[in-house]
């Protein structure tokens, strides 16, 4: 399965959100119309019907059928003279009589003497019209039948669709339906005003609002998706960073997978000395990938197992080093200063690292990953985000409120916990998974 199918049928909770919401807003004071064969979505069909001419010019094929009955007529022509005496001879009382039986024998004779393989009559009428008349006669349903043209006939036959004028009411129901899907206030007025510009006034249908939200989606999310820069420098020191829970430690142990994939040198430092769970997980991921992973004794300072990785990863010529840190929440004004100390090591070796911060979140937290975003980037200076867990919110609209607000770049996101549930960002991909739209 491609990975849009996955977020797609993953983010079933918010793009049903969605979804649902639009549905009942056009049901709610929308009126039904009956859109004709050829028109609206299938618009580009209209060339089929062109083809259904060419089936009726058979049609004709029966007025060759009454064609027989003349023919005996041009036979008797070359022997008229017998059939004049006999209409001489009967008395003027019977004469009505006389004329129908003394009539058929003139045809029995000729057919015993003019050859009867002379009929050029019968090519008129040929076989095949006939036999093929009743089957295009039969299938009345489809008019053409089965096949292609059929399909396309069925398919472009008038159906009933829900429209609703964009009023005032209906953009604020717009407004609230984003609103709760956890786009933001300031992002779902401006999705909304965008969405009805040019447009106030006219009657949308639930797919047509689907199209132009997902249009809006992509073009606030385009900027923002790009992929993690690699640069010259070796080591390359990628340091991430998140609260409890977010998925920091398994986002590691895939990039660090995918980049020794893609050829790359990687080493690990297992930065969360709080946390034994960490440690062992990330060593599960480095023996999976074939990347060393660097601990320290639990409880140990965490800015110096990062000093010490970066001159091994130095030591190695790795390509890049990957430093794990504990979660922390970004109320705790402590473990924020801890996690300043770390840059501040990591900065004494090398003036330019960390070259990459990288802000994990969990897209079930909504809109309090605004407030973390704003307290990790005045601390650790982040420089791309990381969106995990969207298979498990209906709240996907964080996203875009994330790109409206700070501009950051988002480099991945994942929607499980598989090695490939981790992806590069699609804008696109995501606009229509979030608001159920296909491929």
């Amino acid at each position: 399965m491609s990975f849009f199918g996955k977020l797609k049928e993953r983010l079933f909770k918010s793009s049903s959100k969605i979804e649902e919401g639009l549905d009942a807003i056009v049901a709610e004071g929308g009126d039904e119309e009956v859109i004709a064969a050829g028109t609206g979505p299938d618009a580009p069909e209209p060339e089929t019907p062109q083809e259904v001419p060419v089936v009726p010019e058979p049609a004709p094929a029966p007025e060759p059928i009454p064609v027989p009955e003349p023919e005996p007529a041009p036979a008797p022509a070359p022997e008229p003279v017998p059939a004049p005496s006999p209409v001489e001879v009967p008395s003027p009382t019977p004469a009505p009589e006389p004329p129908p039986a003394e009539v058929p024998p003139a045809p029995a004779e000729v057919p015993d003497t003019p050859p009867l393989e002379t009929p050029v009559q019968p090519e008129p009428m040929p076989g095949p019209a006939p036999s093929e008349l009743p089957p295009l006669q039969d299938p009345t349903e489809p008019p053409v039948g089965a096949g292609l043209l059929g399909r396309l006939l069925r398919r472009g036959a008038p159906r009933t669709v829900v429209r609703r004028t964009l009023d005032d009411d209906m953009l604020e129901s717009l407004e609230e339906l984003l609103i709760t899907a956890d786009m933001g206030v300031d992002t779902a007025l401006r999705v909304t005003a965008n969405m009805a510009e040019g447009r106030f006034g006219k009657k949308l249908s639930v797919d047509e609002i689907k199209d132009l939200l997902a249009s809006e989606i992509t073009r606030i999310m385009d900027p923002v998706a790009k992929p993690l820069p690699l640069y010259p420098k070796k080591p390359q020191v990628v340091l991430v960073v998140g609260v409890n829970g977010s998925g920091k430690t398994t986002t590691i142990g895939k990039l660090a997978s995918q980049f020794r994939a893609a050829g790359k040198s990687v080493v690990i430092a297992a930065g969360d000395t709080f946390r034994a769970a960490a440690v062992e997980q990330l060593q599960v991921w480095g023996d999976r990938a074939g990347v060393p992973v660097m601990t320290a004794p639990e409880g140990s300072d965490p800015a110096s197992l990062a000093f010490d990785a970066m001159a091994r990863a130095e030591a190695e010529g790795a390509d890049l080093l990957m430093i794990d840190t504990a979660g922390r929440l970004q109320n705790r004004a402590d473990l924020m200063e801890e996690l300043a100390k770390i840059v501040r090591v990591i900065r004494k070796r090398d003036e330019t690292a960390p070259h990459n911060t990288l802000l994990v979140l969990d897209a079930t937290t909504g809109q309090n990953a605004l407030n973390q975003v704003e307290i990790f980037q005045k601390i650790a200076d982040v420089s791309g985000l990381v969106m995990t867990k969207l298979d498990g919110t209906a709240k996907g609209g964080v996203l875009v409120a994330l790109a409206d607000k700070f501009g950051l770049p988002i480099h991945a996101i994942g929607v499980g916990e598989q090695i490939d549930d981790l992806a590069p960002f699609d804008p696109e991909d995501f606009a229509k998974a979030l608001t159920g739209l296909a491929a």
